[in-house]
């Protein structure tokens, strides 16, 4: 856990993630990487504040997805017993899904996604929050990357924090700098409980695929994993093709 914090620090002094008389909205999906992110705000914010370095509010709401058998029973008690609070905000999004699907039957996951931030952005507002914390990570980042380079032809990623305007809400992205790894470690040193997806899509997606493929890199070239994530963020060295005309 003691990693992970160091990391969050990181990212927040990098890149001002979180200030003065902030309330964080953490999204929680139940699983470990939201569930750490949760905990893991509670104990930065306690780390910030006994130190006087800044004072903010954190909470983790849950978007009811509709999806059926996920039980948070013991995620409940869990963080209760920290005394953190988690909120549970119903939705419909699964009868709508199921009456969008595609042909073959299956869920629209980027309909999915839509319909999950805006009920995020909702229930935030509803509790008074002056920001939004998804627990992407850094793998997820370079993951992120490499999907936009095959099929959508362009070098990008989310960015550690970001405004939209049209909803006029504060996105940030504490964990930019840990890797999955680090997640699970922090998961299993703080026994925190993790909820299963019941979601029929989950592991049947490009995600997964980009997932693997990074993996099998990994084992032939390991020093790739902390260069494509130095790589997010080296700003001085890059180095692109610019037309001529972009250039006068």
């Amino acid at each position: 856990m003691k990693k992970l914090l160091g990391c969050i620090r990181k990212a927040d002094e990098d890149y001002h993630l979180i200030e003065e008389n902030d309330k964080i909205c953490v999204g929680i999906s139940g699983g470990k990487d939201s569930m750490v992110l949760l905990y893991a705000m509670s104990l930065y914010k306690n780390f910030c504040e006994r130190i006087g370095k800044k004072h903010f509010d954190v909470i983790g709401v849950h978007v009811e997805m509709g999806f059926p058998g996920m039980d948070f029973t013991e995620a409940n008690q869990f963080f209760a017993s920290k005394g953190i609070q988690l909120v549970h905000y119903p939705s419909q999004i699964y009868d709508i899904l199921k009456i969008q699907a595609n042909e073959n039957g299956s869920l629209k996951c980027s309909l999915c996604s839509k319909f999950k931030k805006a009920t995020v952005i909702s229930a935030a507002k509803d509790n008074q929050c002056t920001k939004v914390a998804f627990a992407h990570h850094a793998d997820d980042a370079i993951e992120t990357l490499l999907m936009n380079m095959i099929y959508g032809g362009r070098i990008s990623t989310f960015k550690p924090a970001m405004y939209l305007t049209n909803t006029e809400t504060h996105f940030i992205r504490p964990f930019v700098y840990a890797y999955e790894s680090d997640i699970t470690n922090a998961l299993n040193e703080a026994s925190i409980p993790v909820v299963k997806s019941t979601c029929p899509m989950d592991g049947y997606t490009k995600r997964q695929d980009a997932k693997e493929m990074l993996n099998s890199l990994y084992k032939a070239y390991p020093m790739a994993k902390e260069n494509f994530l130095l790589a997010l963020h080296n700003s001085e060295q890059l180095d692109l093709w610019v037309h001529a005309a972009s250039e006068e």
